[in-house]
């Protein structure tokens, strides 16, 4: 027989069952209600539902057949209107087969005085007792290295093959007792610690502030159902088409567990959520291809087969692994990650099983990872369905009444942060110091500079009294200088500007030499007065080529005898063309007189 693809929805008076049975015949269709079973039948399909509230047959019910998409919508009454079934979307549990539903041992002695059911009791104590260590036989430790959900596999990893054995970090689980696990673990995370890595996500705050508001979806069921009570916040949470087909495909069965295993599996539960939440959080619910290694790296009871035996244990356990082992190493993910389980405990167990659901889905896809859903996903799958919900609500308080701090993580973080401070400042004074001896410089030349500028407001008073007696000295100079005498003759009249800007540059080239006795001003004033005297053009070049007087006619030297014959013709002076070199020589000034064979020699 097949079981087919089935929903089921309720209002206050009806339940409507949804059931794709493709290809069957409507004339084949059997159905059949009494108190809280439903059964349907058409071959080859076959569906049997324990439902949580009773249903009654009393004509009011009917069923319709879509022969074009092969669904039949069965709508029954119930039998006291108004009441509300509970965990119709656990679709697993309701294809369990009627029987016991206690974990009560089939044989138990007469007369125990321990007759409460498991199931009815009212408050739950997660702390596990503890009895005193005793060194154990050999026999006792091949018993005792059990792992999976409810500790029921053993010896699993002993039939796999070698690249499967680096799913988990424990190496040689089916010989490793519970009590080995922990010391390797704890001196495995210990080895692993990077305080590099830790500080820099500690001062490095941008990208984890980042991820800290990002919202994921139970805060969004959270927000929404606000005002509402918890169960009916609870029947907010909705599934995927996807996953209502994975819990079809389940295999619906009962696991019996005892007190001690059973408060295990709520404490693996824990462990499980916790590594979730922080995979949610800093991939921004979009899963990716190391979703799978961040879960079952974060999660002790997935890659060490940990059995936690109190909820602070699984707290410190999740802390020190995320700040082993994840890309984001802060603390404050860590305290982000255990506020979203308390919230995702509260919103029931169908919200804890949507979770499982997702990292079924993500192990199922990922070639190594697979296998951890055979030894515990699927049957936390199955499992979660059946518990009581004020179980899943008293682990929540449980959890929201717990918090750890940096000193339980055991890395001895409130030194090493308080180190990396003090380097920090030490960097920060020795920048403000290097800062400060180059501010220090140019104080101290700005000062000197304003008392060059003082002296020397003070010297140009006393040279503007020295001023005649140096210009006086100058005409000497100018009247027994042979090239002066020679530059007057030359002198073409027109040219005054073209003349003054060429010997200021000529200025230039002579005030860079020594000149004892001679103020720059004085020199400038001698130019621009012989300036005034040019009646003759003047050719500047920088290096003369050729022998003396036979210059290349170049663009620029032509448009200079343009420019001068056009002043001939303006003035009416007649011209006599002679060039004057400046040569790199102590004289920057240098009159070469042409005859007029040169002049003809040169035009040829």
């Amino acid at each position: 027989m097949i079981t087919p693809a089935f929903d089921i929805s309720q209002d206050s008076d009806f339940l409507t069952i949804i059931i794709k049975v493709p290809y069957a015949r409507a004339s084949e269709i059997d159905i059949y209600i009494e108190g809280d079973d439903f059964k349907f039948y058409a071959k080859p399909y076959f569906l049997r539902l324990a439902l949580p509230g009773r249903i009654v047959e009393d004509g009011r019910q009917k069923a319709t057949y879509n022969a074009d998409d092969g669904i039949i919508t069965v709508s029954v009454p119930k039998e006291t209107p108004g009441q509300h079934f509970e965990g119709l979307d656990l679709l697993t549990s309701l294809l369990a087969p009627r029987g016991s539903k206690s974990a009560k041992p089939l044989v138990e002695e007469i007369g125990s005085s321990d007759n409460v059911v498991e199931e009815e009791e009212d408050e739950f104590d997660w702390q596990i007792e503890q009895t005193p260590f005793v060194e154990p036989t050999e026999e006792a430790l091949q018993s005792q290295c059990t792992y999976g959900f409810g500790n029921l596999r053993s010896g699993v990893f002993r039939r796999l093959q070698e690249e499967l054995n680096d799913v988990i970090d424990l190496r040689d689980p089916d010989v490793t007792p519970a009590s080995e696990r922990t010391r390797r673990r704890l001196a495995a995370e210990k080895a692993k610690f990077d305080p590099d890595h830790y500080l820099a996500d500690l001062f490095e705050e941008e990208p984890v502030q980042h991820l800290l508001k990002y919202q994921p979806w139970w805060v969004a069921e959270i927000h929404a159902g606000c005002s509402l009570s918890a169960e009916s916040q609870e029947r907010r949470v909705s599934f995927s088409d996807k996953q209502k087909e994975q819990l079809r495909k389940f295999t619906n069965k009962s696991h019996l567990l005892d007190k001690k295993t059973q408060q295990q599996a709520y404490l693996g539960l824990i462990d499980l959520l916790l590594a979730y939440c922080y995979e949610v959080r800093v991939t921004e619910g979009d899963q990716n291809v190391e979703s799978a290694w961040n879960i079952r790296k974060l999660s002790s009871t997935l890659s060490w087969f940990e059995n936690f035996t109190c909820v602070k244990d699984i707290l410190v356990s999740f802390g020190r692994r995320v700040l082993c082992y994840p890309l984001f190493r802060n603390f404050q993910l860590v305290e982000k990650a255990i506020a979203d389980t308390v919230s995702l405990l509260k919103l029931g167990k169908a919200a804890v099983l949507k979770c499982l659901l997702e990292i079924h889905a993500i192990f199922q896809e990922n070639d190594p990872a697979y296998i951890l859903n055979d030894l515990y996903i699927t049957d936390y799958c199955i499992w979660i369905q059946k518990v009581k919900s004020k179980k899943v609500a008293s682990l929540s308080d449980c959890v929201q009444s717990l918090s750890i701090s940096k000193s339980d993580l055991g890395f001895e973080l409130g030194e090493l942060e308080e180190a990396a401070r003090l380097v920090q400042e030490e960097e920060t004074q020795g920048q403000l110091a290097s800062s400060t001896c180059l501010v220090r410089p140019l104080a101290t030349v700005a000062s000197e500079s304003s008392d060059t500028d003082s002296s020397t407001s003070d010297t140009d008073d006393s040279s503007s009294e020295t001023e005649d007696s140096t210009s006086e000295e100058s005409t000497s100079e100018e009247e027994a200088d042979p090239t002066d005498s020679e530059l007057q003759k030359a002198i073409v009249p027109g040219q005054n500007s073209r003349v003054q800007s060429s010997l200021e540059k000529a200025g230039e080239e002579k005030n860079k030499l020594p000149a004892a006795g001679k103020a720059e001003t004085t020199v400038t004033e001698q130019m621009k007065h012989l300036a005034e005297k040019m009646n003759s053009a003047v050719i500047l070049s920088e290096a003369p080529v050729g022998p003396p007087g036979v210059q290349d006619k170049s663009p620029e030297k032509k448009a200079g005898e343009c420019t001068a014959q056009s002043a001939q013709s303006t003035t009416g002076t007649p011209m006599t063309r002679e060039f004057l070199e400046v040569t790199p020589r102590l004289n920057p000034l240098l009159i070469v007189p042409l005859s007029d064979e040169d002049d003809e020699l040169a035009e040829h």
